[in-house]
């Protein structure tokens, strides 16, 4: 039978506050080109899918698979230089018949999941994780950022390294740790830049250069043609007449602001960063619940990093990576990942007390007598 307290723990804010976002983002694309609203409108379908087969799925008893899911992650992404396809000169996808994969897209979920199950198992001391506990976390994290940082997909590799050190640094990692990376890395920041690709200095160049690349110039016009209150579809220059780039995708939030204003973009930041704020909350209600808790920090983090880079770079303060706006921009992959992650968040919120899960059943029926 059916188990009321599913229904009780189930987040309802969660939705509400995604489905303005989606609607949105439909909506905008559906007024740059139409053909690419029907292949969303297939995203949005397998992703709202997607939730719920991860909601049902037992998370919390599935050590193994989650094990076996991270690998197979890794061996996705050694198989990406010898198999993968190139598009836009980096070799980060996998072909299977007429689908694509990006396999650095699952192996997020795949850290989230990893990091919440060694935590769950080895809980940090009171004073954080120590050198040792540390190393064993930062293998798990490190490993997909070199194969990814190889492919070469810098963005997604920083994005992978912000989420799974945050992620250790609101669980509790010894202070004096967290002092000693410090230290190291300025140290070794000459030998980081000197590593750097030409085409990643140009990136770094041009954004502390006093003017701006041609892309950044025409999202800045673009959003700021928007004035307070937007304009309306036929007299978006800046998008009808191609001048901004990338409309649907990496510079979504530039039309947004063309159609919307000021406002509308103040109302679209705060919907994010209020659903930001929201999930991060969780990590706060079970001190003890280390899945929910990592899950919620590597998560909020995730979000709030695709925020604040994708708008920052629309506006010249972040350089152009080709992070895109979650659950905005135009792409199923990221989509799909973003609704895998929350599917996974619904569960471990809303089985906490389902004792059909719990790994001592006699434990369970002692403490819900009904259930004998």
């Amino acid at each position: 039978m059916f188990d009321r307290r599913i229904f009780t723990h189930f987040d309802f804010l969660l939705p509400i506050l995604i489905t303005p976002i989606i609607a949105l983002s439909y909506f905008l694309i559906g007024e740059v080109n139409a053909t690419l609203n029907l292949k969303q409108t297939v995203y949005i379908s397998f992703g709202l899918v997607a939730f719920l087969i991860v909601f049902f799925i037992p998370i919390r008893q599935l050590d193994r698979t989650i094990w076996l899911f991270y690998w197979v992650c890794i061996v996705l992404l050694i198989l990406v230089y010898f198999i993968g396809t190139k598009q836009l000169g980096a070799q980060r996808w996998i072909m299977i018949g007429s689908f694509s994969i990006q396999p650095s897209e699952p192996v997020k979920i795949a850290i989230i999941l990893l990091l919440g199950l060694h935590i769950h198992n080895n809980p940090p001391p009171p004073e954080g994780y120590g050198a040792k506990q540390f190393a064993v976390l930062s293998f798990y994290i490190l490993l997909p950022f070199v194969l990814i940082l190889k492919q070469p997909d810098l963005g997604t590799a920083l994005v992978v390294l912000f989420m799974g050190f945050g992620t250790l640094f609101l669980i509790g990692v010894n202070y004096k740790i967290w002092v000693t990376l410090a230290v190291l890395i300025a140290l070794a920041s000459p030998l980081i830049y000197g590593s750097l690709k030409g085409y990643q200095l140009k990136r770094i160049s041009d954004f502390i250069s006093e003017k701006p690349s041609y892309h950044v110039q025409q999202s800045i016009i673009t959003i700021g043609s928007g004035g307070l209150l937007g304009k309306k579809k036929e007299e978006s220059s800046q998008t009808q007449l191609k001048f901004l780039p990338i409309a649907t995708s990496d510079f979504i939030f530039a039309y947004f602001a063309e159609r919307y204003g000021f406002l509308g973009s103040l109302f679209l930041l705060m919907l994010y960063y209020f659903l930001i704020l929201h999930i991060l909350s969780f990590s706060l209600q079970e001190s003890k619940d280390y899945r929910l808790r990592t899950h919620s920090c590597g998560l909020a983090l995730l979000l709030f990093f695709y925020v604040t880079v994708n708008v920052g770079m629309t506006i010249g303060l972040a350089p152009v990576v080709g992070i895109p706006l979650p659950l905005f921009s135009y792409g199923g992959t990221s989509f799909i990942t973003f609704m895998v992650l929350f599917g996974i968040l619904e569960n471990l919120l809303a089985f906490r007390f389902n004792f059909g899960y719990n790994r001592n059943p006699l434990k369970a029926i002692l403490r819900n007598p009904r259930r004998r």
